[in-house]
């Protein structure tokens, strides 16, 4: 079984048992009061896999389905059998690291899902097959559009501030993910500037 299926798994079934159990939630979740002064540094992994709903949980887990397997593949090949479960859990910590440093002494501050690492997946993608399709609301739209779209949308839901969604974890997962596709890989990044007509 790939290391995206196997991700599904867990982060379905520890998000599921977590939403019948509370204090597992609380446990696992990022809370920023506990990291910098319990210690608790598996906060920084764990956070990633517990949601807050079932419409949390599907949207993501979807996407990962859908783009995970390729950047699996493609890293696998680059850097060994388990190069995707490191990126994968890096992607993790990296989202979540700037909302902490800002927010690590603010004992309201609580953040859960996987979305900063996948986004990271689906930036990795987009790095990787710019003009792929990608399906948005059953319209077919070009990745790189849909990027572009998508970071404006976060930086501008980021600074209004309005709603529970962590922004930043998506906007630090897609540099991440891209940066570290670059960092493995430079000649991604000469491929990608060609496929925009720009190398």
């Amino acid at each position: 079984m790939s290391s995206t299926l196997i991700v599904i798994a867990l982060t379905a079934l520890v998000s599921w048992s977590a939403w019948q159990q509370p204090r597992l939630l609380e446990r696992l979740l990022f809370w920023s009061p506990a990291v910098t002064r319990g210690r608790q540094y598996e906060r920084f992994v764990s956070y990633g896999f517990v949601h807050g709903d079932f419409q949390h949980l599907l949207f993501n887990m979807v996407t990962l389905y859908f783009f995970g397997r390729l950047i699996e593949n493609f890293i696998n090949q680059q850097i060994g059998e388990f190069g995707f479960v490191l990126f994968y859990v890096t992607a993790l910590i990296v989202s979540i690291l700037p909302s902490w440093l800002r927010h690590r002494h603010d004992p309201n501050y609580r953040s859960l899902g996987a979305s900063g690492a996948v986004s990271a997946v689906l930036f990795a993608f987009i790095l990787l097959q710019p003009w792929s399709m990608i399906i948005v609301f059953v319209l077919p739209v070009p990745a790189i559009l849909y990027a572009v779209f998508y970071i404006g949308y976060s930086l501008y839901m980021q600074k209004l501030g309005q709603d529970n969604i962590n922004h930043s974890a998506h906007l630090w997962g897609a540099v991440y993910g891209m940066t570290f596709i670059i960092a493995m890989q430079p000649r991604v990044l000469t491929h990608f500037l060609s496929q925009l007509g720009l190398g």
